[in-house]
């Protein structure tokens, strides 16, 4: 770095880093920033920092770390958790990856794509798609989130019970550690013991050890074949019972499978339009099953129908919609991925993102509903998710009558409600959200002792000066 950046006025030398372009710090130009998506944190930064490659952000992380500036991390701003967003403090700046967008490098020999932070999840499958292959990572926020954010997170989506988490998707990483040192490790390889596998360190750690700049990830053969349904069934039993049909007649085919609540369907059909359920109104629970194979005669339709005619047979469904078209397809699709803007618009929810062993989902819809119900009279549980690898969103809506303020004051008590049962059920508080600053108080009861306290060294070693996403995951 110049020796003149190290002049006392810390914007004049991001400026100097960055170009005129390269960052904001009018208060109409950092609003969209200062919040989360869900409307839970507000804070303030001096400026937003958009660097355009490895460089610049190595060199803006080496000017907040000699100036003591903290850094807050950001990519589509998607966050559940509030793990985006800067405290109220002051001498903190917000560091975009957005301008940082390229795809570097596709190998369709070795199945890997090396793409910066910035890139947008649904462009990364559409590149990938363009080359005859298939990014799997898919969640509802795909039109926004940004690959070094779903990295950062770990993020999960609909298709983990197949292909897993981002984590598994990732075969290298570069990052630009606190200190900013580069860490320059986009490897393609699928084995490489030379010692400690740093990139997991970075994965899930939510920009509070490095920011990541670029990654390798996974590519798979493009789907040639799929069969989609939306099937009304008769409990969260006959749910679970129904994942084990498919599972056993094909687990390979299996690319998705979620459950849904009527509460959650009907919050759907009211408040988002265009929104249309093909099976007969009226019933409690449903699940969408989606089969996709890389080979052409497959017979997935032939699967689909003859597992549902099974299972009707055995009362474990008790209605199906088959999807005959692309469009058909789509709109089914539409139902599950619409439950959390359909929350929003009824009015406040509480957020319960937690996994358990798959064959306790049953039992943790069942018990936990009725908890929250008593917890709060008149409120309405809305759980749906990831049936198919037991990460359940335990989401629970205002009552109707009971101010939103009001409602949302209660938030750490439901998050209890509902963790009490999830530990009982030998789960996890944070399946694919994160920690943020949402979740921050319950890691020392949830991972206090050892744990804890080697995510703690970890944490002192890379970030001694702490400036890396302060108040988030760590206590």
């Amino acid at each position: 770095m110049p020796d003149d950046l190290r002049s006392p006025g810390p914007l004049d030398a991001f400026r100097r880093i960055l170009g005129p372009n390269g960052i904001l710090t009018a208060e109409s130009d950092l609003e969209p920033y200062l919040a989360d998506w869900r409307g839970l944190y507000r804070g303030r930064a001096m400026a937003l920092l958009r660097p355009a490659s490895t460089e610049e952000v190595s060199a803006c992380v080496r000017l907040c770390a000699e100036q003591g500036i903290t850094i807050i991390p950001q990519g589509g701003n998607t966050s559940m958790v509030g793990g985006a967003t800067p405290e109220a403090k002051p001498n903190q700046v917000i560091l975009s990856l957005a301008r940082m967008n390229r795809v570097r490098e596709i190998d369709t020999a070795d199945m890997t794509m090396t793409v910066e932070a910035g890139l947008i999840l649904q462009k990364a499958q559409q590149v990938a798609a363009d080359h005859g292959t298939l990014f799997p990572l898919s969640l509802g926020a795909e039109g926004s989130a940004m690959i070094g954010g779903l990295l950062s997170t770990n993020a999960g989506g609909n298709t983990t019970v197949r292909y897993g988490n981002a984590r598994e998707l990732m075969l290298g990483l570069e990052v630009v550690l606190p200190d900013g040192g580069v860490i320059n490790g986009l490897r393609r390889l699928r084995k490489d013991n030379t010692g400690y596998a740093l990139r997991h360190l970075f994965v899930g750690a939510e920009g509070t050890l490095g920011i990541i700049t670029a990654a390798v990830l996974r590519l798979f053969p493009a789907a040639k074949e799929t069969a989609t349904a939306l099937c009304a069934v008769p409990s969260e039993d006959a749910a679970l019972a129904l994942f084990r049909r498919f599972r056993a007649a094909d687990e390979g085919a299996v690319r998705a499978f979620e459950y849904m609540s009527g509460i959650g369907m009907g919050l759907v059909m009211d408040n988002i339009e265009g929104a249309t359920l093909p099976v007969a109104p009226g019933f409690e629970h449903f699940v969408l099953v989606d089969l996709s194979a890389s080979r052409e005669g497959a017979g997935l339709r032939n699967l689909l129908e003859q597992v549902l005619e099974a299972a009707m047979e055995a009362g474990e469904v008790l209605d199906a919609a088959l999807a005959e078209s692309e469009a058909q397809r789509a709109a089914i699709w539409r139902l599950r991925e619409e439950h959390p803007e359909a929350q929003k618009r009824a009015g406040a929810s509480v957020k319960n993102d937690v996994s358990v062993p798959v064959s306790s989902v049953p039992e943790l819809i069942r018990r936990s509903s009725a908890e929250l119900v008593k917890l709060i009279p008149g409120s309405r549980p809305v759980p749906f998710g990831h049936m198919g690898d037991g990460n359940i969103h335990m989401n629970l809506e205002q009552p109707p009558e009971m101010p939103a303020a009001d409602f949302l004051a209660r938030a750490h008590d439901i998050m209890d409600c509902v963790n009490a049962i999830v530990r009982e059920l030998g789960g996890s508080f944070s399946a694919e959200h994160g920690v943020g600053r949402l979740k921050t108080d319950m890691m020392e009861a949830w991972r206090g002792g050892a744990e804890l306290a080697a995510m703690q060294a970890i944490k002192a070693a890379l970030d001694p000066k702490g400036i890396m996403n302060p108040g988030k995951v760590l206590p």
